[in-house]
This record gives structure tokens, C-alpha cells and sequence, in this order.
């Protein structure tokens, strides 16, 4: 490879486009103009493949993905590298977020192949797509121990002309391996009996595993693991277990310190490459703020801290001010880079802060968020509070709350000038999975912390997904951009979408939510489910047939679909009273057992669901008198405390005859002297009712409640 190889972005776009021009996916456009003849995955690309017998190089990625950005920079827009792709196989592009079926099954392969994953992911696949070699990023030249990126196709063209039928026997095998992989489900010799001690059991592990002083879980790189953390909640709320809820309120404390926290904007980057929470991998995902989101609030719930709320509403106004479409859908990703630079946009200079701020104030600042000459990183700084500002204050001989308005301002300054700067690139595709997260959270945080903006963020998008993401037959789209709704919904679309509207519905009392959310699980259960080994397929029984239908039971940086779904319909069969929902959702809790017990670390959403299905069910009817401050007062009054084992059902007064048919709990159920009034039910036993805001709020809030 010679030292002038040619890879300047300058003239991209005035080369002549390849074949993903015309796709909407952000990520594919972004190499609409390599050099590289890209196909997307598609009939004409895998038909190619098979009439030239050439094997396939399938590039996995996403928008955000800063190595994948360096992998194109460095080979994808190098002259010479796309000869040599372009001559000897088929080029095919796929952005993981439209098509995580594609990059489950393939990712499988590379970590059975290598030991290892990530992205960008770079996989080989025979014509029938079967893969045989693979591996993630790959440098243009030998380096650090890598084989160069052209030594790596040129060897793998050389085995394929020389050993082809060696090559279609390994891949035989490990295609069969990762079939054997996918089929698993529920125990057929008895075993895998639920109860509470695999609750308990998975809270000691989360526990063996905590970092005490920096809290979260393990070692660099670090990531918040959100539903760990409100696995632990949910094991205070049941046992009381103080250890369990300190672990969680150290990690969110620490994290909500730390540099991963955006102090300016609000919302979180996507882990810590350090064990303190200091140095983030800048990349911000809907999802992650998303289920951050929900577990601040639910620590605020349990503890009533202020902090856990504030952060709540922060990470949530980021959604809503910088993620969110005029339409009401939320946007996907915001990149890490900004002018060619990880983290540019948002690091510091001490000279930036006192130019900005001035000399006291910015003295101050500085202090209080680790501001200095030499920098906390790369010799700029990221901003963290190493100390709460409590204890700057003190240090600074400052009243704490005096300190606290002026680093508000100060703050509000400094972020009106990062606005000027070159802000990093954005994914706007709407991904109805990550949706469905983000209302779920939004209607949570809209009562808990009182804020209507939240819960007409989360109708807007709701609306949206509903009316824009459907086909004519009723099912689900997975993404939408510019327009244009596509691809068959997958399994965490149908679940998270499900919980949210479910939720949503939990919050507000709006009809069309809870019967959307019926809608869909019935469609859920008939495209999903596997009626032979239970639990859920990723792909629907309609979807495009590809070399295995995987099973999603382990947690990653989004939750299960497996585990989604079974606490979606779990949730849902406590409000609806239907059977087949419950008996579904403890058999998809029942298919995870095997992970429950070995890997309790990777099934956090599925103890979730676990603990909802052997807790006792609380169902709080709340029917509308005369008057609609009073009927929102006691939703309030609801979400101030975590309660986990329990479901919220609301009946406005247009509504009260719509939810009926609905909501057995409703049934026959009025408003006592046209006043707002609580029915209370435990264990399918009714407390007498209670009317009056006034004693409704009492009620609600006295020690019988937990």
C-alpha cells in the first residue's frame, strides 16, 4: 500500500454516487459518495453475490459510531482499498439501527469467530450468506499489532479462490452453530422454577460486582447499566434491602457528577471510557437518556432526593430540546465527533470559562466543575463536579444557595456560547423502539415531577408512531425518515412501544393509548411468539427469511426484547384482566430463566419483569369527579413514591365509559358525590373507595400504600 494513499473527503460529493444514494438511513448516506460500489442489503445485492459466486463483505455500523467514521475515513474513501473491494466482492452497507436483526446474527458470528465485537463490525459471508471470517474495525496499514485492512481482503479473496469448499464447510459449521444458538426456550425437564430467590440471587451479583467507590458496576469502560439499577430499586421496594438502594443511588449520584453528564444541556453520552465517570465516549443515544430518564425517577420516588428528580427533568428536557422532531418523534443519535474531533463541542479551555464568565465567576466555576490550566483531559476540560456543589460552597465560603443561582447563570452562559460552536452531526431517524422508551419514560417523569410538557411530549409522539408507522395491515414500521415509513417493526419495537403506550395511558387516563396497546400485543403474540419452546422471537413470522430467527434474552445497551415484552404484557394483563397476556408474559419470563440463573447481570429487564409478576399486584382506580385539577392532583399524588407492584388506572369523565369495556377495573365504578375517587384494590380485593381530593391525596400518600 503506498504511503500517498488517497482518502481527502474534500471532493466526495463530487464523485459520482453508489447505490445507497437513494436509501433515507443518515449512516448509508454518509457513504453515498465512497469510492466503494456500496449496495444496501437488498435482493439485488444478494442476487449479485449468487450469479458471480463472489463472497460479500457485509460493513455494519451506525451514525454515531465514531470508529466507524474513522473506518471510512481511513479505507472506505481510500482509492486503492476500493479497488480492491470493488474487484473481488459484493460491497454491502448496513446501519445496525434499521436492521438489528442483520447485525444480531452477524455479530453472533464474529464473537464465535474472534472473541470478541463491536462496531464498526466487518463480516465475509459466502453467497449464502453464511459467514466465515470476520472481525470490527481494521486499520489501512499494518499497525499495533492489526493486520492492514488490504491485507485482510486480499487474503480473504485468495482463501475463497483457493479453498473455496474448505470455506463453505466452515461456514456450514458455524451458520449451524449459531442455529443451535437461537434455539432455546423454556426448560422441557422442569427446571427453571420462578421465584424470589433468583430476585435475590441476581441483587447479590449486581452487588458483588459494584464499584463502591465510583459506583455502577465492573471496571473501564464503564456503562450505566439502567436496568441493573432499577432491578436494585425494585429489590428495596420489595425486601427493604438498604445495600440495594444505596448501590443504586451512589451510581446514579456519581454518574449525574460526572463528565458523562452534560452539565450545560442536560442528558448523558454513552459510557465512560474511565472508571470514574469522567471521560465519556461523546456519542449521546435516545435510548440511554431514555432509560436513565426512568431510573432518576424512580430513585427519586424511592428516596425523594431532589438531585435524582433534577436530573430527570435535565436528561428529559435534552429529549424534548434537542432531540425531538417538529412532528413530536424523537430523533436517534448525536455523533461524538464535531469537525473531525471526538468531544470538540464539548470541552473547555480555563481561558474560555474566565472569558466568558469573568474573573470572579468564572474563578467559581472553574472550582466547582474541575475547570484548569492543564486540563482534566486532552489539556481541555471536561466539565464534572468532583464534589456536590454543597461542599464547593463551603470550600468557596459560599452559601449554598446563593452559589447554586450563580452556577445556574453561569451555566446558561457557557451553553449559549457552545450554541455558536459546530455541534456534532445527528441521526434524525425515528426508531420506533427507542420511541417507545422515551414516551414510557416521559409519561413516568410527567407525573412523578409534575410536568405537563412531559406528558404532551410523549402524546405527540405517541400519535405519531400510531398514525406514521403502521402498514395498511395494522402491524408496526421500524424507522422513519424524510417521509418515508419502512421496514417490518421488530420485537422491541412492538414491546417498548406497548410499555410506553401502556404507560402513557397509566398517566393520563387517554383511551387510545391503552387500546393501541392492546392492539399491538395481540400482534405481538401472533408474529412472535414461539408456541413450540416459548418465548419470543426477534423476527416477526412475516418477516424476511434470513440464515436464523434469533431470541433476544440478554440485555445489552437496550433492554431485551424478550424481557420488553414479557413486562409489557405483564403490566397490560394487570390492567386489562386478560389471561393470555399474563400466561404469555410469565412463559416469556420462563423461556429466560437459563440467563436468570447463569448471567442474572444480562437479564435485568427480564427480573424486572419477574418482580412484577410475583408481587402482589396493587391497582389504583382513580375516577374523575367534576373537576380536572383534582383528578391531575391525585395522579401526582400517585407517582410521588415507587411503586413498582403497582398499576394506575385512570377514568376521566369523557372516558369513563370507553375504559369500561376496556378495564374490568373500572367497571361499575362512579364517582362518589361527583368528587375524585380512589378504588384500591390488593390481591383482587377492593378497600372501600375514597372520595375528595383532599382524602383521595391523604390516602394515596399514608403509610398503607407501599
Amino acid at each position: 500500500m503506498s504511503s500517498h494513499a488517497r482518502h481527502d473527503r474534500s471532493d466526495a460529493s463530487d464523485r459520482p454516487a453508489n447505490r445507497l444514494k437513494g436509501e433515507t438511513s443518515p449512516y448509508l448516506l454518509q457513504h453515498a459518495h465512497n469510492p466503494v460500489d456500496w449496495h444496501p442489503w437488498g435482493p439485488e445485492a444478494l442476487a449479485l453475490a449468487k450469479s458471480e459466486n463472489r463472497p460479500i463483505f457485509l460493513s455494519v455500523g451506525y451514525s454515531a459510531c465514531h470508529w466507524c467514521h474513522v473506518m471510512e475515513r481511513e479505507s472506505f474513501e481510500n482509492l486503492d482499498i476500493a479497488r480492491i473491494m470493488n474487484a473481488h466482492f459484493v460491497n454491502i452497507k448496513v446501519d445496525r439501527e434499521e436492521r438489528p436483526d442483520l447485525d444480531q446474527i452477524y455479530m453472533n458470528a464474529v464473537q464465535a469467530l474472534t472473541g470478541q465485537g463491536g462496531w464498526p463490525m466487518s463480516v465475509f459471508l459466502t453467497p449464502d450468506l453464511e459467514p466465515f471470517f470476520g472481525g470490527t474495525y481494521f486499520p489501512p496499514t499494518d499497525s499495533r499489532g492489526m493486520a492492514g485492512f488490504p491485507r485482510v481482503l486480499l487474503s480473504v479473496h485468495r482463501a475463497w479462490e483457493e479453498r473455496r469448499d474448505e470455506i463453505r464447510r466452515s461456514a456450514a459449521e458455524m451458520t449451524e452453530h449459531l442455529r443451535n444458538a437461537a434455539d432455546v426456550g423454556r426448560s422441557t425437564d422442569g427446571s427453571g422454577e420462578l421465584s424470589e430467590v433468583l430476585l435475590d440471587r441476581a441483587a447479590k451479583a449486581l452487588l458483588r460486582n459494584l464499584d463502591v467507590h465510583n459506583g455502577g458496576f465492573g471496571h473501564a469502560p464503564k456503562f450505566p447499566h439502567p436496568m441493573d439499577i432499577r432491578v436494585l430499586l425494585r429489590q428495596y421496594a420489595r425486601t427493604g434491602d438498604a445495600q440495594a438502594l444505596h448501590a443504586a443511588t451512589l451510581s446514579l449520584g456519581k454518574m449525574a457528577r460526572g463528565g458523562i453528564y452534560d452539565h450545560l444541556a442536560g442528558g448523558f453520552a454513552r459510557y465512560s471510557t474511565d472508571e470514574r465517570w469522567l471521560v465519556p465516549h461523546f456519542e449521546k443515544m435516545l435510548y440511554d437518556n431514555a432509560l436513565l430518564a426512568s431510573a432518576y425517577v424512580e430513585a427519586y420516588q424511592a428516596t425523594g432526593e431532589p438531585s435524582f428528580a433534577r436530573t430527570a427533568r435535565e436528561t428529559l428536557g435534552y429529549i424534548l430540546d434537542r432531540m425531538t422532531e417538529p412532528e413530536g418523534p424523537f430523533d436517534s443519535t448525536e455523533d461524538a465527533d464535531s469537525e473531525g474531533e471526538e468531544g470538540k463541542y464539548y470541552v473547555w479551555s480555563l481561558g474560555e470559562v474566565l472569558q466568558v464568565l469573568g474573573p470572579d465567576k468564572g474563578r467559581n466555576f472553574a472550582l466547582t466543575y474541575d475547570v484548569s490550566a492543564p486540563g482534566n483531559w486532552e489539556r481541555k476540560n471536561i466539565l464534572n463536579l468532583p464534589k456536590p456543589i454543597a461542599e464547593a460552597a463551603k470550600a468557596l465560603g459560599r452559601d449554598p444557595e446563593e452559589l447554586e443561582a450563580e452556577l445556574a447563570e453561569s451555566r446558561a452562559a457557557l451553553l449559549a456560547v457552545r450554541d455558536r460552536r459546530v455541534p456534532p452531526a445527528k441521526d434524525t431517524k425515528v426508531l420506533v423502539s427507542w420511541n417507545g422508551l422515551a414516551i414510557a419514560a416521559l409519561a413516568q417523569a410527567g407525573r412523578a415531577l409534575a410536568e405537563p410538557r412531559f406528558l404532551e411530549a410523549a402524546e405527540r409522539a405517541a400519535s405519531f408512531l400510531l398514525d406514521r408507522l403502521r402498514a395498511d395491515d395494522g402491524r408496526l414500521l421500524h424507522t422513519y425518515k424524510d417521509g418515508v415509513a419502512k421496514l417490518n417493526g421488530y420485537l422491541d419495537d412492538y414491546a417498548c412501544l406497548i410499555d410506553g403506550l401502556t404507560r402513557l395511558y397509566e398517566a393520563t387516563g387517554t383511551p387510545q393509548w391503552i387500546a393501541g396497546a392492546i392492539e399491538l400485543a395481540d400482534v405481538l403474540i401472533a408474529e412472535f411468539w414461539d408456541a413450540d419452546r416459548g418465548g419470543f422471537f426477534f423476527t416477526g413470522a412475516s418477516h424476511e427469511v434470513l440464515l436464523t430467527r434469533q431470541k433476544d434474552l440478554f440485555d445489552d445497551a437496550t433492554p431485551s426484547g424478550n424481557g420488553m415484552a414479557a413486562t409489557a404484557l405483564l403490566r397490560l394483563a394487570a390492567l386489562t384482566g386478560r389471561e393470555d397476556f399474563e400466561r404469555t408474559g410469565r412463559e416469556a419470563v420462563e423461556a429466560a430463566a437459563t440467563v436468570l440463573e447463569s448471567a442474572p447481570a444480562a437479564g435485568g429487564q427480564t427480573l424486572i419483569a419477574l418482580d412484577f409478576l410475583l408481587a402482589p399486584t396493587r391497582e389504583l382506580a382513580v375516577v374523575a369527579g367534576d373537576s380536572r385539577a383534582d383528578f391531575d392532583a391525585v395522579l401526582d399524588t400517585a407517582y410521588l413514591r415507587l411503586l413498582p407492584h403497582a398499576v394506575v388506572a385512570p377514568a376521566p369523565v369523557e372516558d369513563r365509559e370507553a375504559l369500561a369495556h376496556l378495564i374490568p377495573l373500572l367497571k361499575d365504578r362512579p364517582p362518589i358525590g361527583d368528587r375524585v375517587t380512589l378504588y384500591d384494590c390488593r390481591n383482587h380485593t377492593c378497600l372501600a373507595p375514597v372520595s375528595g381530593v383532599a382524602d383521595v391525596v391523604a390516602a394515596l400518600a399514608g403509610p398503607n400504600l407501599g
